[in-house]
């Protein structure tokens, strides 16, 4: 791996975070839409919730290099009313999805985010309209005994997200920043495995400062590496969000987006390395454009399609493309060519 430079992390953070809300703003979640997921093998629509709340208590402190979510907070704690303010228009707009994803542009579990007298009622808002709920959260957060209770009084599936995007702890410390460790995620795995929650984990391809081959292999060893210990796993490319390290590098020139082929070599490889139960999927945000993954920019379209297709229905297949376009040789190019620069 590459070596850094001056970091510019603190700086960042500083101009992630958005000054108080007013009370009216609070009221009101981030967005709300509805994309297509796969569920006990249907094909189902799954309704996106993002609501707002205070966010991650890592971005404050130091915040990972890719993440610029911390923008769509409210700078402050929401308080209970504001956040059932929020349900309550999001009811609203359910139309009976069975699948119901909510973010919190940080950790669900994290009572600073979400109270915990608010927590249950978002669970029971939601019995018997959805089969399933899925909420994310740091690994700190992972209490079996909370994590039970909520899962209880919504009374379907519970699925718990983690982000730990690599199973090297080089790559979390210093290309990440995370504050935790990949035992830290496992452990946290092993908890939610015992509270009787579904187990999702974010994987990243290519962090700041790996090359492109590098990306590429961290990816495919760590799905390999934590495919025992969860039930689904989402590679997530890096796309380019505001106010991050990322971002500040992309813009001076250093850092590319990864490319669609790693993607699929890493999709394909994965599937066929790991057991038949884990799900392996990629939904990739932004792709097809230069601040997301994408090749070069003609072929990207019919590859993105069929890496959704092929992640709703496991099967991979979908993703051996006979001819390739002609950048595929650009792409290997660049590979090899990354590997004969000196480190700095």
């Amino acid at each position: 791996m590459t070596s850094s430079g001056p970091s510019v992390a603190r700086t960042v953070a500083d101009l992630r975070r958005p000054p108080p809300a007013p009370v009216e703003d609070a009221r009101q979640y981030v967005n709300l839409w509805r994309e297509a997921e796969a569920l006990g093998g249907d094909r189902v629509r799954a309704m996106v919730l993002i609501l707002r709340t205070r966010g991650c208590y890592w971005a404050d402190l130091k915040g990972c290099t890719m993440c610029g979510y911390a923008r769509d907070t409210l700078g402050r704690s929401a308080t209970p009313e504001e956040i059932r303010e929020q349900l309550a228009r999001a009811l609203r707009q359910h139309q009976g999805e069975p699948y119901v994803k909510i973010y919190t542009s940080g950790s669900f579990f994290d009572p600073r985010e979400v109270p915990r007298e608010v927590r249950e009622e978002v669970a029971i808002a939601f019995r018997g309209r959805a089969r399933r709920l899925l909420v994310e959260t740091l690994p700190e957060f992972v209490q079996p005994d909370e994590v039970r209770d909520f899962r209880t009084a919504f009374g379907g599936e519970l699925e718990v997200a983690l982000g730990l995007e690599s199973t090297q702890d080089e790559v979390l410390r210093r290309a990440v920043n995370k504050g935790s460790s990949v035992e830290d995620y496992l452990a946290a795995a092993a908890r939610l495995k015992e509270a009787g929650a579904l187990r999702k984990a974010y994987l990243l391809l290519k962090p700041p400062y790996l090359t492109e081959k590098e990306a590429l292999q961290d990816a495919l060893t760590s799905v390999l590496r934590a495919a025992p210990h969860f039930d689904t796993l989402s590679v997530n490319p890096v796309h380019i969000q505001g106010g991050t390290v990322v971002e500040h590098l992309f813009r001076q020139g250093v850092y590319r987006p990864p490319w669609i082929w790693s993607l699929l070599e890493v999709l394909r490889e994965g599937h066929a390395a790991i057991p038949r139960e884990v799900r392996l999927v990629s939904f990739p945000t932004s792709g097809g454009n230069p601040r997301g993954i994408h090749n070069c920019l003609r072929c990207d379209a019919d590859l993105l399609a069929r890496i959704q297709e092929a992640s709703l229905r496991q099967d991979f297949r979908e993703l051996d493309v006979e001819p390739p376009c002609p950048c595929r040789e650009t792409w290997r190019w660049e590979m090899e060519l990354e590997s004969l620069a000196p480190e700095a």
